[in-house]
Formats: structure tokens, sequence, C-alpha cells
């Protein structure tokens, strides 16, 4: 695997970046964005990353409008707030129903338009417009998109049916788009912007992932699924490999666990040229530090301490369980932050305790004793709910009554619409709320759970389905029994799994919003493979001890000090004895 230098960069116009939340999406497109300007380019640099930290990076406030970055001659950025695109483009589309339709009707459109695709598909309406803004192709010689499109958003925009006459009958035919005759004014420049992704010479789209198992995976999996819509000018970037130089057994064991996971990198991926970018411990805080990093520079190293921080260990979240007992237990984020681990270890622990427990997950790769290893553990009982199964049953549901009032061009577009991640999280719940109902006498522990859109949605359908009938799965009568429970603070429990890193941090800060809005609290908020008490050598770990100090700051004041911490480990934690490393290991 070679180092990732100048001799790599993209000669194409336009650059995309995507990959899973906290690889380095932004640093990676800053820095290559200096380097490309330093050769003399006149390049733009954009972010519509609710996460992005693109102000912090440059050190100066940034608009919706190109702004010159200080220190450099030729780099201009914009930072686009998807936030409020997300709410403009929802206004677009409901305002014009606005006193025609009943008000059941305008809440369910409503919070159809509050998830995660809405906010990408008026990301992609800013994207759009800049793609086929002359001004800006005459004026930069590339423009760096920081995140991509996913393959979802582009095919539903490509569906035909998307724009067919039955949605100007059918009122009520929203998508996770909203409702998509609302775009038709628009129709004509997305079709020009997805020729200019899908077009080689144009556009290169920037793979940017960790050497970790589960973020490979999903490079994988988005890279497979763009190539399929037609954008193969692919190239990978692998960030953070560490070269392991020091006796630190941690640091050694560190640089052995990212090669493990090199070793099994997904066989689509290796179709495509990749490179690393070396792992560093410290933040990019200066424009000479991003070139340096991108072109192999020598870079300078911060003084260093060996002071350790003082936090708070898992063990406290779990006796705080067994005063309180609640019945339901969500261990939240997104993935890759081990919520499975941290599920599987509250499960291990409130059974040693004496409780009985019931532990279920979403994750593909479970098994049937799932983290436990070949160990029993008396007082659990574990089962998986298979995701494809329930998806495939919801659609079946979902298609029957379609079908009875559509034609093919509006199943086609209904099939897409399915495809929508909150698709999954729906068919998912329904399948939580049905074992729920029949484990009422355990406490019930639940890996992968709904964000607070998918319950407002679930809300919203409920009182939808009173009124209207829709082509729409009914929702059941366990999910309506369980609604209230979740906002019922002596029954569930959320706990929020999360990183001490920038883009997680922000990430689990944005979930924890997204569940107030639907009536539940976060009790914890778990820190995973924190470096943060670990007796140290490595000049580059103790680095990154100190680095993590932010972050742990910034989740001690937005938890209110309701957090724990779990330190990282030399060994995958599987069976008893993988889990009780949670607590602390001396790595040898």
């Amino acid at each position: 695997m070679k180092r990732f230098t100048r001799d790599h960069f993209p000669t194409t116009t336009f650059l995309f970046f995507t990959g899973k939340g906290g690889v380095g999406k932004t640093s990676v497109a800053s820095s290559l964005s200096i380097a490309l300007a330093a050769e003399g380019k006149k390049v733009l640099l954009i972010s519509t990353d609710p996460a992005s930290n693109l102000q912090d990076i440059f050190g100066q406030t940034l608009g919706n409008t190109p702004t010159i970055i200080e220190g450099t001659d030729n780099l201009y950025a914009l930072n686009l707030d998807p936030e409020q695109a997300a709410a403009t483009y929802k206004e677009q589309m409901v305002g014009p129903y606005r006193g025609k339709l009943p008000k059941v009707v305008i809440q369910n459109m409503e919070e159809q338009l509050s998830g995660a695709c809405t906010v990408e598909i008026a990301a992609f309406n800013e994207f759009a417009t800049l793609l086929t803004n002359e001004a800006y192709t005459k004026q930069f010689e590339t423009i760096v998109f920081d995140t991509a499109p996913t393959g979802h958003t582009l095919r539903l925009l490509q569906l035909p049916s998307a724009w067919s006459t039955f949605l100007d009958e059918n009122t009520t035919g929203t998508s996770c788009l909203g409702p998509l005759k609302g775009l038709e004014s628009q129709r004509e420049m997305y079709k020009e912007a997805v020729a200019q992704l899908t077009d080689p010479a144009q556009t290169t789209l920037m793979l940017v992932t960790r050497p970790e198992a589960n973020p490979l995976k999903e490079a994988a999996r988005a890279s497979e699924e763009l190539f399929e819509i037609g954008i193969k000018n692919q190239q990978l970037i692998i960030n953070g490999y560490l070269q392991s130089t020091s006796d630190d057994p941690v640091e050694q064991a560190f640089h052995e666990r990212q090669n493990q996971a090199l070793e099994m990198i997904p066989e689509n991926l290796k179709a495509f040229d990749y490179y690393y970018l070396p792992f560093l411990p410290y933040s990019l805080s200066s424009i000479e530090r991003m070139e340096a990093w991108m072109t192999d520079k020598e870079i300078k190293s911060n003084s260093l301490s060996t002071n350790m921080l003082s936090t708070p260990e898992l063990e406290e979240m779990i006796s705080e369980y067994m005063n309180h007992k609640p019945k339901i237990i969500f261990t939240m984020g997104k993935g890759g932050v081990g919520k499975t681990t941290v599920a599987s270890y509250i499960a291990l622990r409130l059974a040693e305790e004496g409780m009985r427990v019931h532990l279920t997950t979403t994750d593909p790769a479970a098994h049937l004793n799932w983290t436990f290893g070949q160990d029993i553990v008396e007082g659990v009982t574990v089962s998986r709910i298979d995701p494809k199964n329930e998806i495939a049953n919801y659609e079946a549901e979902v298609l029957s009554k379609a079908s009875e009032t559509m034609n093919e061009e509006g199943l086609a577009f209904v099939k897409e619409n399915l495809a929508s991640p909150c698709t999954e999280e729906i068919a998912v719940f329904r399948a939580f709320a049905n074992l729920i109902e029949t484990h009422q006498d355990e406490v019930i522990i639940i890996d992968t759970a709904p964000t607070g859109h998918t319950l407002l949605l679930l809300d919203a359908t409920e009182s939808y389905h009173k009124e209207i009938s829709r082509s729409e799965g009914e929702v059941p009568v366990a999910v309506s029994n369980l609604l209230p429970r979740l906002r019922d603070k002596a029954y569930t429990s959320v706990a929020i799994v999360t990183l001490p890193e920038a883009t997680p941090v922000y990430e689990a800060t944005r979930l924890k919003a997204d569940l107030a809005r639907a009536g539940l609290q976060v009790d914890w908020w778990v820190v995973n493979q924190s470096f943060a008490n670990l007796k140290l050598t490595s000049p580059t770990l103790i680095q990154k001890q100190e680095a993590e100090g932010k972050w742990l700051e910034n989740i001690k004041n937005s938890s209110k000090n309701r957090f724990v911490t779990i330190p990282w480990i030399k060994e995958a934690p599987i069976g008893k004895e993988g889990l009780h490393a949670l607590k602390g290991e001396t790595i040898q």
C-alpha cells in the first residue's frame, strides 16, 4: 500500500468525498484542497456536512458564498448549512398543501421531511446548483465537495416515476425526499448534475475510510452502490494508518490491529487505486500542517505531556441500572462506535448481578452466542432480528397495498422509496415492538435503536391511519403500545455510544437532539476506545491521549457529567473475559 502524495492527486474538475462519519473526510478534503491551491490551481472547497468543522480547521467564519482562505492565494471555501437548506426545502415541499389538506396529513408530510434523506436532498439541491453554475465552473479549476450524495438519493432522482402524473392525483404520495412533484422545476438541473457526476473526465469520487473493519465495509458498500449508477472513477484513501516506531505495547497492538483489518479489505475496493495517509494524533491546526500531511513533508510534533486524565468508569452506569432497574435499555449511536459491545457488556453485568436479561441485535454478523463467544451466560437470552427479513416483510405489505391503486411507474417509485434508510428503521422497530411484547418479564437490551425521527414518523403515521386510507404498511398494535413506554423515564433508559473524536461527538449530539424531539431523554454517554487512562510511552499515542481531552470535556458538559469511558484494549472483547476487559486492561 502506497502513501498518498501529490503524484496521486486527481486531475478532474470535480472531487466528491464520501465515507462513514468520523473517518476524516473534511480533514482529507481540506488538506488536498490546500495542496492543490499551493500548486497554483484556483480551488473552491464546499461543505454541506452537518458535522463539518471547516470553520474550526481554517479559523475563520465561512458563509454560503466563496471566501478566500487566509494565508492562501488560490483557495476559497463556502460552508452551506444543510439544516437551514433542509428547512427551506421542507417548506417549499409542504407549503403548497397547507390549508388544502387535513392537518393530520400535513403533520405526516412534515415528519416524513424531518429525516436524514431530506437533509441529503437539500444538500444535493445545493450541489446541483453549484455543479451547473457556469460562474463557478469558469472561475475555479477544481471544485471539491466534502460529502457526496448516496446512491439511494441519486437513483430516486433518476426514476422517471418520480415525475409521473400519479403524484398529481395522489396528494399524499410523499417519499423520504418529500412530495417529489415539488421538485419538478429542478428536474433538468438535477439531470445535468447527475450527468456531471457520472462523467469520469469531470468527476473523481474520493472514498475515505480508516484501517478498521467496519469503515472498510462501509466504504465498500458505498463504492459498489455508486459504481452501479455510473460513478466509476473512484479512488480510495485509507486515513490514519500508524507506522509503529516505538516499543510501546499499546502502539504495537494498535498497529497490528490495523494490519489485520487491511488484510481483510473487501474485494471490490481492490479494483481501485488505494493509498494511505499517516495517523495523526492531533488536530490539523494550520495550513502548513495540512499541506505537509498531504504531500509527505516532515511534520513537527507538539510538545508532549504525560499527564493522565481522570475519567469515570463503565461500572458507574451498571451500578445505577441495578438501582433503578429500567425495563428497556437502548444502546444508540452511529455504526462502528461499539454499540453491540456495550449492549453485551450491560447484559453480562446485569445477569451477574442476578437480573434476567434479554439481549437483541440487528447485527447481520451476529451468531447464536453473539459477543459472548462460546461462553454460556446464565440469566441471558439472546435473539437476532434479521433486517433483511423484516424489510422484505414490510416491503411486501406496502407493495401489496400500493399495487391496488398504482401503475408500474408508480410501483417503481414506491420500490425505490423503500430503499431509504428510514424503511429499515421502521421495519426493524416493528419487530422490536413484537419482541418486547413477548419478553415482559426480562430487562430488554436493544442494540441499534430507532432515531427520534422514526419514532415521530410512526406516531404521525398512526394518527394518519385513523383518518386516511393510505398505501403504506399498517402500524401494529405492539408499536402503538410501545411508543408511550419509550417516553417513560422509569421504563426506558437510553445510552449513547460515541468515540472521543470530533465527528462522532457531533453526531452523538445531533442524535440526542433528535431523540429529544420525540420525547426521549439520554441517560448516559459511553465513550468507547479511549486512550485517556492508559499508561503510554509512545510519543504519538501520548499526543492522541492529550487530544481526547477537548472531546471528553465536551461530552462532560453535554451529558451534565453523566458519562463513562471504555479504554482502548488490545483484543476484541469476546466472551466473558474479553467483555470484563472493558473495565480496563494492562496491555503487555
